[in-house]
């Protein structure tokens, strides 16, 4: 699918960016390049192929889902610069 000026002209109003009229003639050429590639790997048979997330087998580590307070208030507002009764104390905003 080959890309002319005015189609590159219209995506760089689309996206938002500025490109020069001296260069959108490259850009399309680029820019054809790349479908040329995306519309080869339409042609590539997957169909016995199994979808994958990632290129290495992993299996996440599960856990219970259990809800806490997290038990280390104390830990928590030792870093605070000020802190009351296990509270992070912050100065008065509105009057």
């Amino acid at each position: 699918m080959p890309i002319d000026k005015a189609t590159v002209a219209n995506i760089a109003t689309l996206a938002r960016i500025r490109v020069p009229e001296e260069d959108q003639e490259a850009l399309a050429g680029e820019l054809s390049n790349i479908l040329g590639w995306v519309e080869q790997l339409g042609e590539v048979d997957t169909d016995n192929v199994p979808p994958m997330t990632s290129v290495v087998e992993a299996v996440s580590p599960k856990r219970e889902d259990v809800v806490t307070d997290g038990g280390y208030r104390d830990r928590v507002t030792a870093n605070a610069p000020a802190a009351t009764k296990g509270f992070f104390t912050v100065p008065k905003v509105v009057e």
